[in-house]
């Protein structure tokens, strides 16, 4: 969901500065004693946190710090379900440029020209926004108005009417009609800024293109071949699939039971830590995407090096680059990172929405990805 402030949070820290389990494949895996997840944690704020790593060895290490719930205190587990938030856009991104390999699609088609009758009015009604292409949607420089920003969406969504809206549904195009009530922030193409009115979009081209939901297409192309087993899209669903710990918001408020309808496309994805580090191995593998269509998820011009297409590069202070994406939602943080090609990858969360200090979060991926900076 609103990533945007932790995006940029993450690159200034980088330029500033238990138990294991085998991941599926791997050759062996480590116990971890102490790692910078412990500097995550919070007695008030963040009760737990988590980091599933697995290197070009094949070794994966799982450590925790913290606690999956605060009233029965147990860890958090591997296997452990949580809300992935705008990790989906990823899911998201690639299901589109597997649309675009399969020449069903073309970034540089209008956006109109793949949507319902109505949304499709109702954007070429909205000054600047009839020419929007489905390149810029995934770029993140449509200049559209992100609907998480609307005063009242954000309200009842992560403020104070959580409460009582936390159960709410939403329809894409409901969530469409409040970001097209808002000016655009700029021209199509002009400016990068993140908007999850974009790939809420994206969402709805994919239905339009294919005739099946986005998360019937995701499922598969991406989930079934991978054998995520732990990964779900779950529309209106309100609890987590067991298993599953709590997720909490400032002041140990528990959230853990939301309508996720109104994240949609831009961030309802379900998954698992395994899960995660399958997922961004196959990706940056190239086991997902034509090399063409890879190296353009990789292409972070239009947004002056901070974006490319559901991905961002995080610069190390080693002088490597790591290539992943975040998301945040109500309860729940999670970064997920690897290599170019995909033979090292990482994924940590926290069961919180308070978001880690960009310190710290820099310090664990050097931590993973800089050798000189792992004990």
């Amino acid at each position: 969901m609103p990533m945007h402030t932790a995006l940029a949070r993450l690159t200034a820290a980088m330029a500033a500065l238990c138990c294991a389990v085998a991941a599926q494949g791997a050759a062996g895996c480590s116990f971890t004693a102490r790692s910078p997840l412990h500097d995550l944690i919070s007695e008030r704020t963040v009760p737990g946190a988590a980091e599933l790593s697995q290197d070009a060895h094949g070794t994966a290490r799982f450590s925790t710090a913290g606690v999956a719930d605060v009233r029965t205190r147990r860890p958090i587990r591997p296997t452990d379900r949580f809300r992935a938030g705008s990790i989906t856009k990823t899911v998201i991104a690639t299901v589109t440029l597997q649309l675009v390999a399969e020449h069903r699609l073309d970034p540089d088609d209008p956006v109109v020209d793949h949507l319902p009758p109505d949304d499709s009015a109702a954007i070429r009604r909205t000054t600047g926004t009839a020419h929007i292409t489905v390149r810029q949607l995934l770029t993140h420089t449509s200049g559209l108005f992100s609907y998480t920003d609307d005063h009242a969406f954000f309200s009842e969504f992560f403020g104070a009417g959580f409460a009582a809206h936390r159960y709410d549904s939403h329809t894409p195009e409901a969530l469409l009609r409040t970001a097209l009530a808002h000016r655009p922030h700029a021209a199509p193409g002009a400016v990068y800024r993140y908007s999850n009115t974009d790939y809420l979009l994206l969402g709805m081209v994919i239905r339009q293109v294919t005739g099946d939901s986005y998360a019937d297409e995701a499922r598969r192309r991406v989930i079934l071949p991978l054998h995520l087993t732990g990964t779900s899209f779950p529309g209106p669903r309100t609890t987590l699939p067991a298993p599953h710990g709590r997720a909490y918001s400032a002041g140990l408020t528990d959230v853990t039971d939301l309508n996720p309808s109104s994240a949609g496309a831009a961030g309802e994805m379900v998954t698992t830590l395994p899960d995660l580090d399958r997922f961004f191995a196959a990706l940056l593998g190239g086991r997902l995407l034509p090399a063409p269509e890879l190296h353009a998820m990789e292409d972070t011009r239009a947004s002056q090096g901070r974006y490319g297409m559901g991905l961002f590069p995080v610069r190390l202070p080693c002088r490597r680059t790591v290539w992943g994406h975040n998301g945040e939602i109500n309860g729940s943080y999670v970064l997920a990172a690897g290599t170019d090609d995909g033979q090292h990858v990482v994924s940590y969360r926290v069961n919180s929405d308070v978001r880690p200090g960009a310190a710290a979060e820099g310090r664990l991926l050097a931590a993973e990805f800089c050798p000189r900076s792992r004990g």
